[in-house]
């Protein structure tokens, strides 16, 4: 049996490596061993390891557990993965595929070399038999939190789809006779990482010194109320778990994330650096 390479190895870049850094590196050994453009024997096994290397590297939930159990936290015998049906992330886009009955010759892939074709032009892919028309739909964050119906024109004929909610920039959803590629706005106030949420929230110098109870948004639209602990540190993270964005196959749901900003004044009067001056001689 083949031993996986490391995944950091394989993309050839630094473990603290940042997440525009491996993109870069994806981009650069994808163009180099594609299997369109890279007609050697070893670019097929090449560009698929890759691949996979960039969907767990890429992804900030898997990329934590492959820092912390490395490949096992990916074996199917380990109850990450369902059979059958599957989603997967490659590159900036969104894959399925499922059991060998009507998978293409491929490793059981329905045509990785598809989404590609926002990096590379010219020439057909020999593993593909017929192009799919797609179709690039933008929609709001909010549509991509609760799912949304659009309409298409395809040939002349309008047909609804419906986008499930979790969508993510990139999202490819096939319907009987073509894809969709959804783009989805940003926020103003979320935002997101992966399936988790991140937002912003400032409190004063005194609240983060003696502690205050704060009222904060989520992506449910309802507000939620949370106790900021006496001595709390500029960046503290505060979790709600079960409140980010929704998984876009299967149940469950992310995880949002407050962070706190502690706004220290720029202007203060006399009297007010008296007493700071005052209580910092207690220290």
């Amino acid at each position: 049996m083949t031993t996986k390479r490391d995944f950091y190895e394989v993309l050839g870049v630094n473990k603290d490596a940042s997440a525009t850094e491996i993109k870069k590196a994806y981009r650069s050994m994808a163009l180099k061993y594609h299997p369109d453009k890279n007609k050697s024997q070893e670019a097929v096994e090449k560009f698929k390891e890759i691949s996979e290397s960039y969907e767990v590297l890429s992804n900030p939930q898997k990329k934590k557990q492959y820092d912390q159990f490395g490949h096992a936290a990916f074996n199917p015998s380990s109850g990450f993965r369902g059979a059958g049906q599957q989603a997967h992330r490659q590159g900036p886009f969104t894959y399925s595929y499922s059991s060998p009955s009507n998978a293409s010759n491929f490793g059981g892939f329905t045509d990785p070399f598809e989404i590609f074709e926002s990096f590379f032009s010219g020439g057909g892919s020999p593993f593909r038999a017929a192009r799919i028309p797609r179709y690039g739909l933008t929609i709001d964050f909010m549509e991509a939190v609760k799912g949304v119906e659009k309409n298409i024109i395809h040939q002349g004929k309008e047909y609804k789809i419906k986008i499930p909610p979790g969508a993510d920039d990139g999202t490819r959803i096939r319907f009987n006779e073509f894809f969709v590629s959804v783009e989805v706005r940003t926020h103003q106030i979320f935002q997101r990482e992966g399936y988790d949420i991140f937002i912003n929230h400032e409190i004063t110098f005194t609240k983060a010194a003696l502690g205050d109870n704060i009222s904060v948004p989520t992506i449910d639209e309802k507000d939620i109320k949370l106790k900021v602990r006496p001595g709390t540190q500029p960046n503290t993270l505060i979790r709600l778990k079960g409140k980010g964005m929704p998984h876009l196959r299967g149940s469950g749901r992310g995880d949002q994330y407050i962070r706190l900003i502690v706004n220290v004044p720029e202007r203060l009067t006399r009297e007010q650096k008296q007493i700071l001056k005052k209580f910092d001689t207690l220290f």
